[in-house]
């Protein structure tokens, strides 16, 4: 089901058959490194962490996040959308892209209409972000997209700190 378009991009909701594609997206070094091990290394795992994770979210809060795929083709590039964290008080921004996609605006393009769509959807005032302090890309990303930071978070006792951004829609 396609929750939005852009001019180069669809976003729809993950399921089950997104799989293949999970278990190699959150496998990439890149996400290793700046988001974190989900412990996804089948395509089993890959199908548990979809069910507990974006459908669960989607079920619970109505968002989560959806899967990025370039309009002209259907290629899945990369997930972007809202997640509710019980670390921090207000919704958050996520997006984690394929190297090979990156630098070329899919980030910005389809975040900035993730924003719109659920600031509109849901009466959202605040969106949080964060990220670790030397993912410079994501970090450029945010700020772009109009977050300042504000301090420096754990989201739980034996996290690495992140720095912790905020974009107000008034």
């Amino acid at each position: 089901m396609t929750i939005l378009e852009t001019e180069r991009l669809r976003l729809r909701r993950l399921t089950l058959d997104d799989a293949a594609f999970i278990l190699g997206l959150l496998n990439e070094p890149s996400f290793l490194q700046y988001i974190g091990d989900r412990g996804v290394r089948t395509l089993d795992d890959a199908r548990r962490y979809l069910s507990e994770g974006p459908i669960a979210s989607y079920e619970q809060h109505g968002f989560g996040g959806y899967v990025v795929e370039l309009k002209d083709d259907g290629v899945p590039i990369g997930i972007c959308g809202l997640l509710k964290r019980d670390a921090l008080d207000d919704v958050d921004l996520g997006f984690a892209f394929l190297p090979k996609f990156w630098l070329q605006g899919y980030a910005t393009e389809s975040a900035s209409a993730v924003i719109a769509h659920e600031i509109k959807t849901w009466g959202l005032r605040r969106i949080l972000a964060i990220a670790q302090p030397d993912n410079v890309g994501s970090i450029k990303t945010l700020e772009k997209l109009g977050f300042t930071f504000e301090r420096m978070v754990k989201l739980s006792d034996d996290d690495v700190e992140l720095q912790l951004f905020a974009l107000d829609s008034g």
